[in-house]
């Protein structure tokens, strides 16, 4: 039987590339975006796309039922939609905040619960969580993005422990830098709200090392993570967490050894003005 997969944010940079490597090594992959205009060329590596919006619960659930319709059952959830809302707290709208909650933490929620009856009850199934050293980490101008990938992880935890007695396995990728789009997007947005604020220098400044940071020098493509949802997926006893790219485990070593004081003054210095 061949083993189907559900990867959401498929419509660039790491979702693609998480969906051509599965279609890949055999998998079935249905691949869901907002923008499904943008997944034309995964036909191409046999792949069913169609839209799929993580804020609209109808979509969800048609989504899944068309799925479970055509193919019976679901093996793998790989939960990748997601953006980065960054903008100094004092100036970003609560309902963008909402928003990014929504995105990152409520639509994957809702999506879990959606799949979860089915993996139960043939007592095998696996959902890949794309969370971020973001979840580790944090930054000026990035409460919101940081706090819904801190819950993320908290999320995934409990949810490896809830799901593990009836063979459903919760695994979360932690991505390093990455080359794709998300970049960009946080860098706008940190740009957009601070204009014309007190924040304003240290955006510019945190934009710039973030752009120096979006090179092959410093960052990985999105296939170093679509490689270790692979390892994920394909072993029998999947670690609980996959650090992602270059970077990232050393990234995530250095917050567990450090001392806050020690990483606040790490962080100043990176995004220094």
């Amino acid at each position: 039987m061949t083993k189907v997969a559900l990867v959401t944010g498929a419509s660039s940079g790491i979702g693609e590339s998480i969906a051509i490597h599965l279609a890949a090594d055999g998998w079935t992959v249905y691949a869901v975006a907002r923008r499904v205009e943008r997944m034309a060329d995964l036909a191409a590596h046999g792949i069913t796309a169609f839209a799929m919006d993580v804020t609209d619960d109808a979509s969800m659930v048609a989504g899944v039922d068309r799925i479970i319709e055509e193919q019976g059952h679901l093996d793998a959830l790989v939960n990748n939609a997601g953006y980065g809302s960054y903008g100094p707290v004092e100036h970003v709208p609560i309902d963008e905040a909402r928003r990014q909650f929504e995105v990152n933490l409520f639509g994957l929620a809702r999506l879990v619960q959606l799949v979860t009856p089915h993996m139960r009850d043939r007592r095998v199934g696996r959902i890949v969580n794309i969370s971020s050293i973001g979840g580790k980490i944090y930054e000026p101008l990035g409460a919101w993005y940081h706090a819904s990938k801190f819950a993320l992880e908290g999320f995934s935890d409990s949810l490896r422990v809830e799901l593990a007695p009836f063979g459903i396995d919760v695994v979360i990728i932690e991505p390093g830098p990455i080359r794709s789009e998300w970049n960009l997007i946080a860098r706008e947005s940190m740009l957009g709200v601070a204009q014309g604020t007190v924040y304003e220098t240290r955006a510019t400044a945190m934009a710039l090392t973030y752009a120096r940071v979006d090179t092959p020098r410093l960052s990985s493509g999105p296939e170093a993570v679509a490689e270790k949802v692979l390892k994920a997926l394909g072993s029998a006893g999947p670690a609980a967490r996959y650090p992602a790219g270059r970077g990232a485990r050393f990234v995530i070593t250095a917050r567990r050894l450090l001392p806050d004081r020690v990483m606040d003054a790490a962080v100043r210095r990176l995004f220094a003005p």
